[in-house]
């Protein structure tokens, strides 16, 4: 019998993966729940950054992006930059792109990988289920990666919690929980100032704790970009352009480079649609850097350095650290030990090769865990139309 490769995660990346890797013939076993990560961790009525060219999911056939998706379920086409998506109908797309190009997905739960000695890997489930896989790609998206700062993580010694003084962004799915309540939001990407603005619309008092030397900032509508650039998925620049259509030379730029990159580029910045809305019903505190914090009496207490160099205290009921995820192999403790250990790594993220084949042999990464190998493209759906395809040929000729 032949092993069958196994894709764990079933989001974006996962998805578009796997239909790749079933359009090649290979024998392919998916397991997760469809877009899980975008149904419980996105708040309520958020909508997405992104424009629909740069949200779809990348097919080996045509027919399946979201305007087409649109046209299936009988509501307007999402198509034009100006046109604005909200996550229920992404998510739909992702289940409707799921049913027709991966059937066969096993919503259980990868416990295990471990390396077998005559070679692929030997997965176990929750369901107890062992079998034999001859490779396996990790497409667990945001799952385990959620990022607290050391300076907030005092306030939380058990770890962030919705209960708990201090959360994570992506702990909140109803944020009417804090209507008549003083929250803090610390971050000033979109999903902070969202985030803010989804909270104060639902009732909270609401500021925005935004650090360094940068201010709260949003894009440019699509009307007001630059005319004489090249068009990418994010917006008209040379450099937006390079990075999306070709990432693969990324990987072989100096490790720093690489990293910073992977930071900065598309960094901290609302989506053009949000700004009325926030500056409306938000304010904005911005400070040098956060030093400490604590909850003596169940309530957080922040200490904060400002630009002028004063220290002071910013008190809430609650403070969210929208501070976003960072890629880190020993949080992926499904992968076994030995095998963890074994991955060449690079501040925490694998070392991905040509077709995003890290250094065991048979073990791929797409999505984020690839960002530091592949650019910051990989932190976007529209990263699936490079990654998905290249990745299916490349196990295909490796292990097909």
């Amino acid at each position: 019998m032949i092993q069958p490769v196994a894709v764990i995660g079933a989001g974006p990346f996962g998805l578009s993966t796997a239909a790749h890797l079933r359009a090649r013939g290979l024998p392919v076993r998916v397991f997760g729940e469809p877009m899980v990560s975008w149904r419980d961790h996105m708040p309520e009525g958020m909508l997405l950054k992104s424009t629909p060219a740069a949200s779809n999911l990348d097919a080996p056939q045509r027919g399946h992006t979201l305007a087409d998706y649109c046209d299936a379920a009988g509501i307007p086409r999402l198509v034009t930059d100006e046109d604005i998506i909200p996550v229920e109908t992404f998510i739909a797309y992702g289940e409707w792109f799921q049913q027709k190009l991966v059937p066969e997905l096993e919503r259980v739960r990868v416990v295990s990988v471990d390396r077998r000695p005559g070679g692929g890997f030997e997965l176990k489930l929750d369901s107890g289920e062992q079998f034999a896989a001859r490779a396996v790609v990790v497409a667990t998206g945001l799952s385990g990666l959620a990022h607290l700062p050391r300076e907030l993580a005092a306030a939380a010694p058990d770890g962030p919690a919705p209960t708990a003084p201090v959360s994570h962004s992506s702990q909140h799915h109803d944020l009417t929980r804090f209507s008549g309540k003083d929250l803090l939001v610390v971050g000033a990407g979109q999903s902070a100032l969202e985030t803010a603005a989804l909270a104060a619309e639902a009732g909270a008092r609401v500021r925005v704790v935004a650090r360094g030397q940068g201010t709260v900032a949003f894009g440019s509508a699509p009307w007001a970009q630059p005319k004489f650039r090249p068009e990418s998925p994010f917006g008209r620049a040379w450099s937006l352009w390079a990075l999306s259509h070709y990432p693969q030379p990324y990987r072989f730029l100096p490790a720093g480079t690489r990293h910073y990159l992977v930071r900065r580029v598309l960094g901290p910045l609302g989506a053009w649609w949000l700004r009325d809305r926030f500056q409306s019903t938000v304010q904005v505190r911005e400070i040098d850097r956060v030093v400490g914090a604590a909850a003596p009496d169940g309530s957080p207490v922040l200490t904060v350095r400002t630009h002028t160099g004063r220290t002071e205290e910013l008190t809430a009921d609650h403070v969210i650290a929208a501070t976003g995820y960072r890629v880190d192999i020993a949080a992926m403790d499904f992968l076994g030990h030995e095998l963890r250990t074994g991955l060449a790594v690079s501040r925490g993220a694998p070392k991905l090769g040509a077709g995003y084949a890290s250094s065991v042999p048979g073990l791929y990464f797409t999505g984020l865990p690839a960002a530091s190998s592949y650019g910051p493209v990989m932190r976007f759906v529209c990263g699936t139309e490079f990654a998905s395809p290249r990745l299916a040929g490349h196990l295909a000729a490796a292990h097909g």
